[in-house]
């Protein structure tokens, strides 16, 4: 696969094609735990920013895909506004992702299939976490994991309907690349009426 630098005339038409290109180099040679963590920033209902990171679990032409407990703080907030933003920043390869867009719920086959996929710790721990709920104590919380257990001892887990998953519809993404003296690239993609439109900023 061709990694893309960014030039005017070597970027891809599809800015998804150029974030698949500079993910999987993330995932290859960043060294990074977790390449596939970025933050999410919403807005709540009474107007307050807030963000907190999350790992990406697909990302295709039809957007980003993320899951939640959907009565945490952010899936409050994404019920106030769909509208969020996702920033991917690598530091060992020097680029940041920036992300816009309007979020929309995965269906229930695409969640219950990723939820299906994940380890049998992390779906008692969905069933146990009250996400971003006040707690008691440490004790408290696996006292919940305890229950949850027996609840479910010998059987399979199913999702709880409180869970699920979003996919953001990106609006624009910009792609940043470190240059020497802060004289960076950066190159934003628009979307509009027949694709998308490419725009240089200044860094």
């Amino acid at each position: 696969m061709t990694d893309w630098g960014l030039g005017e005339d070597t970027l891809p038409p599809d800015p998804m094609t150029l974030f698949a290109l500079w993910f999987e180099r993330a995932e290859r040679e960043s060294g990074l735990e977790n390449p596939n963590a970025f933050l999410l920033s919403t807005v709540a209902a009474d107007g307050a920013p807030d963000g907190r990171v999350l790992l990406l679990k697909g990302a295709d032409e039809s957007g980003f895909v993320f899951y939640t407990n959907k009565e945490s703080t952010k899936g409050r907030a994404l019920r106030h506004e769909t509208r969020a933003a996702m920033t991917f920043y690598w530091d060992p390869l020097g680029r940041q992702v920036r992300v816009r867009g309007e979020t929309t719920d995965v269906t229930d086959e695409e969640a219950d299939a990723y939820f299906e996929s994940r380890p049998l710790g992390s779906r008692i721990g969905a069933w146990a976490s009250r996400q971003s709920q006040p707690l008691d104590s440490r004790n408290a919380l696996e006292e919940a994991v305890r229950a949850a257990e027996e609840r479910f001892a010998g059987e399979t887990v199913p999702r709880p309907a409180h869970w699920g998953g979003y996919r953001l519809v990106p609006s624009s993404i910009e792609f940043w690349q470190a240059g020497p003296f802060r004289l960076h690239d950066r190159m934003r993609y628009d979307r509009v009426a027949d694709g998308w439109r490419i725009t240089r900023l200044y860094p």
